[in-house]
């Protein structure tokens, strides 16, 4: 603009120095200049302060949780009807946007597959509980009157969602906090922002037109850590829901709040002697698989009796998988992990982190990443490794799943146990020997124990149960709900009330 604005007066000023000054030619320069201007101005990308807001979304995260606060003081008058009209609306407009959502999901985070993130979006929004989850749950009558404890909202709930699975994590939160009758904050992983503030917007302006209600979840449109710090230590955030690594993790648990976090884990497979071999390694293919191994639950590492060890390897490359011998995997281990330590000991890289632009790809790329060519639909790669190998002890989140022969049960279990690392997240056997399955979940303590079948059945796809993408393992919650973000409040009617 300025360019135009030096170049007109340089035409002037040449005008001014000639004897003779046509006054209409300047005036037709003057309206040139002008028509020039507002056409760059119309070009030009709108300035923030010009861009249409997003219903919900907020630059800085106490207007963000000002607003959820405000928000609240209205919806917590709501009916039960009204909550329940919330939650339909977040159902049925997740429901119209699951493929928008999950194109723009992978487009911006590159993470997993297309097809896996739709079926994703139908796990929630079928399977989170409602309303329905925080029922009364006790009751007594008698003659001095009646008691019954009910739940209750806490307030605004601040959330932090991971960048795997970002807006299906917010449509199963949304539903929990709000059929709880609490509003939410939210910090999203920062390389899932704009998907998260579209659809957040998308589903405030839904339940505005339905109920009236406004600004029942937020977020901050440039989520950092140092946002989501500030988030944890607002005064009107009552408790914190954290799904997401070990750092921000440690973050929300050194804040006095009540603080509800879904962690990192390491699921490990036992597959024993006395189990349907073609079944346990289809279920294995399935879980480790879906949606490129980026869920917390997928199978990461298997530990097999070796007199099965053969069989489980060939029919899992009968269901598509490539075997890689050792010096493909340890080549793919430099590609795949760095840090100080070599890659053949998981004890002396116990500081390595994963290679991102692996992680959640398919496993047609992982081959390509040292130089080998696979089928496009390739579901998985796998090898032999050592209970070292930093593809046993890391949650690398990638196409390739290391096996592990064991001497018996007995050995699998116990590497079973310490390959989690105590998180108490996830584990999975294959066996028809009862007491087998007993010792093994009795010794990992996990959230979700899986009993022949693939990890995500644990979460009620193909199994029973309902769904969460929040599962809190260090702090004991396990696969939350409605109920997990509300307060137990007894109330008591004395007297008077019996009539026999």
């Amino acid at each position: 603009m300025r360019m135009v604005v030096r170049a007109t007066a340089r035409k002037i000023h040449a005008l001014r120095e000639t004897s003779v000054v046509d006054e209409q030619i300047i005036a037709n320069i003057v309206d040139e200049v002008v028509k020039r201007i507002g056409g760059l101005r119309e070009s030009a990308p709108p300035s923030p302060a010009s861009r249409p807001a997003l219903h919900g979304v907020f630059p800085s995260i106490p207007e963000a949780v000002e607003a959820a606060h405000e928000a609240f003081q209205h919806y917590r008058e709501a009916t039960l009807e009204q909550r329940r009209a919330v939650i339909e609306a977040i159902r049925r407009t997740a429901l119209e946007h699951k493929e928008d959502f999950s194109k723009r999901i992978l487009d911006e985070t590159k993470l997993g597959r297309y097809d896996h993130k739709i079926q994703k979006h139908l796990a929630v929004i079928n399977l989170t509980p409602g309303v329905e989850d925080i029922a009364p749950r006790h009751c007594w009558t008698g003659d001095r009157g009646l008691t019954i404890e009910e739940y209750a909202p806490y307030g605004v709930i601040g959330a932090v969602t991971p960048v795997t699975h970002p807006v299906e994590t917010m449509i199963n939160n949304a539903i929990s906090f709000l059929a709880g009758g609490n509003t939410a904050v939210f910090n999203p992983h920062p390389a899932s922002k704009r998907v998260f503030a579209y659809a957040l917007d998308i589903f405030n302006n839904a339940i505005e037109r339905v109920t009236g209600f406004r600004n029942l979840i937020t977020c901050i449109d440039e989520p950092t850590i140092e946002s989501g710090r500030e988030m944890f230590n607002h005064p009107r955030v009552r408790v914190l829901l954290v799904t997401g690594g070990p750092g921000v993790v440690k973050e929300a648990l050194k804040t006095p709040k009540k603080a509800i976090t879904a962690g990192p884990g390491n699921p490990p497979v036992v597959v024993d002697e006395t189990a349907i071999i073609a079944k346990a390694a289809q279920d294995i293919i399935a879980g480790a698989a879906f949606d490129n191994n980026i869920l917390c639950i997928g199978e990461k590492e298997v530990f097999v009796v070796e007199s099965v060890a053969d069989q489980l390897i060939e029919e899992m490359r009968r269901g598509g998988c490539v075997l890689l011998d050792k010096a493909q995997i340890d080549q793919l281990a430099q590609v795949a992990f760095r840090c100080d330590g070599g890659h053949g000991a998981g004890r002396t890289c116990g500081g390595a982190t994963v290679n991102r632009d692996l992680v959640g790809r398919d496993a047609s790329v992982l081959a390509r990443a040292i130089g080998l060519s696979v089928p496009a639909h390739t579901p998985l790669l796998i090898g032999e490794t050592d209970f070292d190998n930093p593809w046993v002890q890391h949650e690398q989140m990638m196409t390739f799943l290391p096996i592990v022969r064991c001497r018996n049960v007995d050995e699998a279990i116990a590497m079973a146990v310490e390959a989690e690392h105590g998180y108490g997240h996830t584990a999975v056997i294959h066996s028809l020997n009862v007491a087998n399955m007993t010792k093994m979940g009795k010794a990992m303590n996990c959230s979700i124990f899986v009993k022949n079948g693939p990890s995500f059945a644990g979460l009620g796809v193909g199994g029973e149960g309902h769904t969460s993408f929040s599962i809190a393992s260090p702090t004991g919650e396990g696969i939350t709900t409605a109920r997990t973000f509300c307060r137990v409040r007894r109330c008591s009617l004395i007297d008077y009330l019996r009539i026999v």
